[in-house]
């Protein structure tokens, strides 16, 4: 099982969600960090480190004494990664996309790729956790090929948790797609609405199951609650604005290990999402079917979550297979050297 944890907005809790539920978790679970521009689940774990990875992409190098300027490889890319006036072809690397095309097309074979740096993967232990981590190196502007060599480090049979980076854009596209179930963490705000509906929106999209935590309760109203009714959307937990939380946050600690009363809100939130993704299946081709249980709620036999919304179905999705994924796709990113910590 996959499942990813994400939002329309930074600053709703993904993180805490991710951590949290990470320590619910049998003896072995991923957690994975691919918010590889700031990642920070490291900070609430006490870790062991086990190695890191430099990522790279191909990147064109243009052999001067070849190139006629005539301008092919510039019409090719569609990222203006590659330009000519004429004259030898400039390049600007941290626009590249790596598709290496502009090689392709090139008539006098004057580019050839070379390896460009643009982050490292970290993997650390912590109890049953093991933590894989991007970081972005500075200046770099793409993050989901980072994301993409994040993913490639996912073991098959071990459920995984994946802490998305906020917003909707291609970082979070990356970072979920393939995932079995979406966890959307907002607030009852009116910012936090606005953006919980961009998500809705983009995991439907996707045709990816999901449901709703709405952390902060007390902080705002209950328009969050309203819209999850109407889009029979399910609220899976709600976590209250309760300052121990904070204080516990700001120290680096699990809620579920600073409060222990918080430890059956998360371990629903974890039978919940486990109800909801045992309904998927594979067809015979082996291409991931989703099916909506209605009246789906959380695990049999525990206390109903506060909050409209709880107990109805799982969001409806269109029929059909899902768009074919392996997780061990990264697309061009490259591991460019290893060191593994004794």
């Amino acid at each position: 099982m996959i499942l990813a944890v994400a939002s329309g907005k930074g600053g709703t809790g993904k993180t805490t969600v991710s951590v949290n539920l990470a320590r619910m978790f049998g003896p072995d679970v991923q957690l994975l960090d691919c918010d590889v521009e700031e990642p920070n689940d490291h900070l609430f774990l006490k870790e062991t480190p086990r190695g890191e990875e430099t990522v790279t992409i191909p990147v064109p190098q243009v052999d001067e004494s070849l190139c006629d300027g005539c301008g092919e490889c510039g019409r090719f890319c569609a990222y203006h990664a590659i330009v000519s006036f004429g004259t030898t072809a400039l390049v600007f690397p941290e626009m590249c996309h790596g598709c290496g095309g502009c090689a392709k097309v090139c008539p006098k074979k004057a580019i050839h790729e070379v390896d460009h740096r643009i982050g490292m993967v970290e993997t650390v232990q912590a109890e049953n956790i093991t933590l894989v981590q991007g970081r972005l190196d500075v200046g770099v502007a793409m993050s989901p090929p980072l994301i993409r060599a994040v993913k490639a480090r996912l073991r098959k049979g071990v459920p995984a948790i994946l802490d998305a980076p906020p917003g909707t854009s291609c970082p979070v596209i990356a970072t979920l797609r393939g995932a079995d179930f979406v966890v959307l963490v907002t607030e009852p705000t009116p910012f936090g609405l606005h953006d919980l509906k961009l998500a809705v929106d983009m995991v439907r999209e996707l045709r990816i199951p999901f449901g709703v935590v709405v952390n902060r309760v007390g902080i705002g109203d209950d328009r969050v609650h309203v819209f999850c009714g109407k889009e029979d959307t399910p609220i899976l937990l709600e976590i209250p604005d309760d300052r121990r939380i904070a204080e516990a946050y700001s120290r680096g600690e699990l809620i579920v290990e600073a409060l222990p009363e918080y430890l059956a809100h998360f371990e629903r939130l974890r039978e919940a999402v486990l109800e909801r993704t045992a309904t998927d299946f594979h067809d015979s081709a082996g291409v991931a079917t989703r099916v909506a249980t209605p009246g789906a709620s959380t695990a049999a036999g525990a206390p109903a979550l506060p909050g409209p919304g709880l107990g109805s179905p799982a969001p409806g999705l269109p029929g059909g297979p899902l768009p074919p994924y392996s997780p061990v796709d990264i697309s061009h990113g490259r591991v460019a050297s290893r060191r593994l910590v004794p």
